[in-house]
């Protein structure tokens, strides 16, 4: 019947698993897995940095449903990967860590880059193992490909010796598996279901937040059919923006600290009281907050809050589940009630606080008023990508999404360097949408590199770099040493669009704010990658906080 290399074996075993994707860097011992891979169909691209090629894959793997497969180099190529495997971790985000390595009959030998890679690789996966003959390659790709979308989602690492990948096999040697069907969707118990349903109907100021869980588990037409059944206000967390529009009247987002400050009873739909919702402590919550949680971790349940009432499986099962019940009772919360009243009360209040940075023409800008344009230019159904401090926070409230799965960000890790790794993935997974990286001037800085793979590849990736010169702010005037520069200063008014000309894209520098919008479409007419880099007041910064963001 012939043989199969066990680089054939494994491109092969990826594709019928249903990885599509596969982002890396070719070099000793892996280029013929990316060379098999591109024979069996699955998409390669080739990136600059192995770090940009594991957040490319991760992303791939949140929007597909299946993971993104990331190959490296061994050694030093993994270890920068692993940033990576652990965003992926962190974010719940399936992904498939591929690294080359030396082969078995050199271990302990000083190979060439030899490393302990699954040591280092498994803190930070659900799986990880090496390989050890290429036969028993479609086992371990299986469980892998198995492992890392089951449950709740993450990442997993294969180690491939070069004489793995080298290794021919007999076919009728090779131990065949099974394609993986989509994960089981596990329910919760009937007299969960009616618990959790009371928490809520008792409650005077009820509050959903809606997690990221719910994008993964395609439950945006449950979460909206509960939404409008029941009438609760709602915030998505950062990732689980558009699961319900951002603009949809039962939205709180506009005034997301009140409403988490007074909510006596909130559901937690997917999402987690971690940084990102202050731990779920005062005086950013109720001391007497209860809580209905819901999510497909058990260990997740009651972490820094007690949970009252405990959903434990699929999120769209389980939303489908409360909708059933829903029909045989006649609650909803009412329209005029004070806390609707007070948190339209607020919204209104912070919409005023910010109007006039919104309308202030003056020169240099401030990043609401290029937000502003922004927002105009990217429509509903672009995918956006935020990066940077300033700008992710700042965008994350004036940049609205309609539908799940169109935002993409620092997430739970809070890692920069993630942006052109994501709008790489987004670009490639979505051809037919726009394709918006707004990002710091720090934060291009990480993965800049990332434009030639954007226009190696005609990639139609728009990015607008919010440029005040500075880690969170830049200064007015530099000293003459540069060397007793504040630690975040970079320089102001950097020409980030020239790098992207310099690669054959299209580049535009703003410093006047009126300018802003014909760049914008200029950048949209281009057939291809473009970046609009904006100048801001160096002490641009957010509006005044009640608290601080990092409150226990």
């Amino acid at each position: 019947m012939g043989t199969s290399t066990g680089a054939e074996i494994m491109a092969r075993e990826l594709k019928k698993h249903g990885v599509e994707y596969m982002f890396g860097i070719v070099g000793f011992p892996v280029q013929p897995i990316a060379k098999a891979a591109q024979e069996v169909g699955i998409k390669y691209v080739g990136m600059r940095n192995e770090q940009a090629a594991s957040y490319a894959a991760q992303a791939a793997g949140y929007l597909t449903g299946r993971p993104g497969a990331c190959l490296t180099v061994s050694g030093p190529g993994v270890i920068h990967a692993l940033a990576g495997l652990a965003n992926a971790e962190q974010n719940c985000w399936p992904m498939i860590l591929i690294g080359g390595a030396s082969p078995v009959y050199q271990n302990g030998m000083g190979a060439f880059q030899e490393e302990n890679q699954v040591q280092l690789a498994a803190p930070y996966c659900k799986f990880a193992h090496a390989v050890e003959h290429a036969r028993r390659i479609p086992f371990y790709v299986e469980k892998a490909v198995r492992t890392s979308i089951y449950g709740r989602p993450g990442p997993v690492y294969l180690d491939m010796p070069d004489d793995i990948i080298q290794e021919a096999v007999e076919e009728d040697d090779i131990h065949e598996a099974a394609p993986v069907a989509d994960p089981p969707r596990m329910q919760a118990m009937g007299e969960d279901i009616e618990a959790a349903l009371d928490a809520l109907e008792s409650a005077e100021r009820p509050l959903v937040i809606v997690g990221k869980g719910m994008a993964w588990s395609r439950a945006e037409d449950e979460v909206r059919a509960f939404i409008e059944r029941t009438q609760v206000p709602f915030l998505a967390s950062p990732l689980g923006k558009g699961v319900i529009d951002d603009n949809h009247p039962l939205s709180v987002g506009a005034a997301r600290s009140h409403a988490l400050r007074e909510a006596d009873v909130i559901f937690l739909m997917g999402a987690r009281l971690n940084w990102i919702m202050h731990f779920g402590k005062p005086p950013r919550f109720n001391k007497k907050v209860r809580v209905v949680q819901l999510d497909i971790s058990p260990e997740a349940i009651g972490n820094n809050v007690p949970t009252e009432v405990a959903l434990v499986g699929d999120g769209k099962a389980i939303v489908g589940q409360l909708n059933a019940a829903l029909g045989g009772r006649q609650w909803f919360y009412p329209a005029d009630t004070e806390w609707r009243s007070a948190i339209a009360e607020k919204a209104a209040g912070n919409a005023e606080q910010i109007r006039p940075m919104l309308e202030d023409d003056s020169t240099p800008t401030n990043y609401y008023r290029a937000l502003k344009d922004i927002a105009a230019w990217a429509g509903k159904d672009a995918v956006i990508v935020g990066e940077g401090a300033n700008t992710m926070d700042i965008g994350r409230t004036q940049l609205p999404n309609a539908s799940p799965r169109l935002r993409l960000d620092a997430g739970s890790y809070g890692t920069m360097g993630i942006g052109m790794g994501f709008a790489v993935a987004a670009a490639v997974v979505h051809p037919d949408r726009p394709i918006i990286s707004v990002s710091g001037d720090s934060a291009i800085g990480f993965s800049g590199m990332e434009i030639e793979t954007a226009c190696r590849y005609k990639l139609p990736i728009k990015i607008v770099v919010l440029n005040n010169g500075g880690i969170g702010q830049g200064i007015p005037e530099y000293p003459e040493d540069p060397f007793d520069n504040p630690a975040g200063v970079l320089i102001y008014g950097a020409r980030y669009d020239k790098m992207m000309e310099a690669f054959g894209g299209f580049g535009a520098f703003i410093e006047d704010p009126a300018d802003l919008p014909a760049a914008l479409d200029a950048a949209t007419a281009h057939d291809g990658p473009a970046l609009v880099n904006v100048r801001l007041h160096p002490q641009a910064g957010r509006k005044p906080q009640q608290f601080g963001w990092l409150t226990t």
